[in-house]
């Protein structure tokens, strides 16, 4: 059997590799880093947005290209490869998902073309401070169509125009769409180790929502959206781990230590190899979860899970022993190491953290167990 990407979406992959490379090279990553005032790259966007890739998965009749989910997998990790300083995992892997899972028909016709389009930003406000959110302390509370309550840290919060809030509605959790446009919500910027995907503490005050889904099923909708946001996060994870691994073997191969280059030594040898492997382990998973998305099939939870997992070590593993293999000067600024250290750990948290995602697999390994 072949596992791999049909032609036409290698083709894709080819192509997105080029237009980035065009498009968003360090330096442009980089002067969103440098500047506090610029939270995303704008002009990046807008292009990313006239290449279509926001409605890669988004039916036609939306206004979207109507591909699929294994093609938004093949430019998440295109995207991830050149640390992309875009708010695109916020509003297509979180927002997109989320209306094309539970979204009404005139949500779907209202948000769905304007997020293809690139005219609105997405984020997901689930978390209300350290710890995991459930459904016994969430404080966040809608009554008569308002939301009151904090969400806090929410990615992308302070450039948003749209985001999904989990909140209680008669006692029992439900997911809610918000204007933050609105005057009755107020940001505060929150300072981040990686500034090119900023956060936000969000308060909403009596605040007009409208419900995704049906009454009461919130929590349930959130695992489903993370388990989808899950799979293209670790297509992305894949990429920077990719580019890690590139990174290092390029500046062992030409940076010169007692005579000889450094590629030539057995503990650097040793490095690139477990980042390797790891790569390769985190890139299975992922595309058994690829297979999963893309056929809705019963076994998501537990690929989303292992996807995220792997995904999320290897990522970090590399991006770390990418600055070890450069020594002294990967860890300075004037080196692309640290734009990739900064992602790995901003990745490995917007959807949960890794022990989070540990958890669930195993709970889900045990229902299906005790299932059989």
């Amino acid at each position: 059997m072949n596992f791999d990407f049909s032609d036409d979406q290698k083709f894709l992959k080819g192509e997105a590799r080029k237009f980035l490379a065009a498009n968003c090279g360090t330096d442009r990553v980089r002067k969103t880093l440098d500047d506090d005032a610029r939270a995303y790259d704008e002009a990046l966007w807008k292009a990313v947005a006239a290449q279509g890739w926001l409605g890669a998965a988004i039916p036609e009749k939306h206004g979207g290209l109507g591909l699929g989910h294994l093609e938004l997998c093949v430019i998440a990790e295109e995207l991830g490869r050149v640390v992309a300083p875009i708010p695109f995992a916020s509003t297509v892997y979180f927002l997109a998902e989320a209306i094309l899972l539970a979204g009404n028909d005139e949500q779907k016709a209202y948000l769905l073309p304007k997020i293809a389009a690139g005219e609105i930003i997405g984020a997901m406000a689930t978390s209300e401070g350290p710890g995991v959110v459930t459904a016994a302390n969430l404080q966040a509370t809608v009554e008569g169509g308002k939301l009151n309550g904090v969400k806090v840290p929410v990615t992308d919060g302070d450039i948003a125009d749209v985001t999904l809030v989990l909140a209680k509605e008669n006692g029992k959790p439900g997911l809610f769409l918000v204007d933050l446009t609105d005057p009755s919500v107020s940001r505060d910027m929150l300072k981040t180790l990686d500034p090119t995907r900023d956060a936000a503490k969000l308060t909403f005050k009596d605040t007009p929502v409208r419900r995704v889904g049906n009454a009461g099923e919130g929590m349930e909708l959130v695992e489903q959206i993370f388990d989808r946001a899950a799979v293209l996060l670790a297509f992305e994870q894949c990429g920077g781990a990719d580019r890690c691994l590139e990174m290092a073997k390029e500046y062992a191969l030409e940076r010169y230590a007692f005579g000889r280059v450094i590629a030539s030594y057995q503990a650097i040898k040793h490095k690139l190899a477990d980042i390797y492997v790891k790569n390769e382990l985190a890139r299975s998973n992922a595309y058994y979860g690829a297979w999963a998305l893309n056929t809705n099939a019963p076994e998501l939870p537990v690929a989303a899970s292992a996807a995220r997992i792997a995904a999320s070590e290897a990522f970090w593993f590399a991006s770390k022993e990418n600055i070890q293999t450069h020594g002294g000067i990967g860890f300075t600024w004037e080196m692309d190491c640290h734009l990739y250290y900064r992602r790995s750990r901003q990745l490995s948290l917007v959807a949960g953290a890794p022990r989070v995602w540990k958890e669930r697999l195993v709970s889900h390994l045990e229902r299906r167990n005790t299932a059989a």
